[in-house]
């Protein structure tokens, strides 16, 4: 598969903002990781590249795309922002920050990382994000690990996320807030798309699936994601998993395979509670 072909899997975020919709995740690299991975991803054809403040690797980061010799336009980068600043002026201080850290004059996202109810002041946050917005300091703007409730809130004041980024893959449905986002033209981005651990790499279903199509079970599990619709940024170092991970646009799974994976789903009360867990 060509770098164009890869290129040309995109999303529209609204607003003449286009995100590819396979990405590099970064958590928990360090800034030599991060710097080495990310200019190894993008000569690969890697064009998202997502951090957050909180995973304080936004300067290895910027590094690996000044390295990689490609033009900023070219990449799409997105960050969060954490608890602290969660205010009108916060929120303007935390992309600074970013921005100072990564080496760049903009971001394409930036997201509420988590909605910390505890304080009641993602609101202000997010009114903060619309200003950044208006500003040209970033591109297009969202949140991640709202759940419906805070969404709800959002709404009812008039203010839209562009999207949101949760915990989602099949043993983690999320189909609530999956209905919200398609009816709101929210946009789902999944964390975590390979789970935790090695169990749903090695879950019996997700072998069989990948057996047929003489795939891996992680490009099974990522085709799942992309065949949906949704945005994902797996994390790897390594220039194989890399390469593989990003070759998920050549072939299909059927109904009744995304079926089964459907039916893997199941309760997990070890999942972080974004009304409880935020930083």
């Amino acid at each position: 598969m060509s770098s164009t072909d890869r290129l040309a899997a995109t999303v529209d975020l609204g607003g003449g903002v286009r995100m590819p919709q396979l990405g590099l995740g970064t958590w928990p690299m360090n800034d030599a990781e991060a710097a080495r991975a990310i200019a190894q991803a993008i000569g690969l054809g890697y064009r998202l590249i997502d951090t957050a403040e909180n995973y304080q690797n936004e300067t290895g980061v910027g590094q690996g795309i000044k390295a990689s010799g490609i033009a900023r336009e070219q990449v799409f980068v997105t960050s969060k922002f954490n608890r602290r600043w969660h205010s009108l002026a916060g929120v303007r201080e935390a992309c600074e920050h970013s921005l100072r850290r990564l080496g760049l004059d903009y971001l394409d996202l930036f997201l509420i990382h988590w909605p910390n109810p505890d304080q009641d002041r993602y609101v202000e946050a997010f009114e903060g994000l619309v200003k950044l917005r208006e500003a040209g300091l970033v591109r297009a703007i969202g949140t991640s690990n709202f759940k419906p409730a805070h969404l709800q809130r959002l709404f009812a004041v008039g203010l839209q996320p562009q999207l949101n980024q949760i915990q989602l893959d099949p043993y983690h449905r999320r189909d609530d807030l999956v209905a919200i986002h398609r009816a709101h033209g929210i946009v789902t981005e999944s964390w975590r798309p390979l789970g935790c651990g090695s169990d749903m790499l090695s879950d019996p279903v997700v072998a069989g699936i990948a057996r047929t199509h003489a795939r891996t079970a992680a490009q099974v599990l990522l085709r799942w994601q992309v065949q949906q619709g949704f945005v994902t940024c797996p994390k790897s170092s390594d220039a194989l998993r890399q390469a593989q991970n990003l070759s998920v646009f050549d072939f299909v799974l059927s109904a009744a395979e995304m079926a089964a994976l459907d039916a893997l789903d199941r309760p997990d009360p070890q999942m972080f509670d974004a009304d409880h867990f935020g930083h």
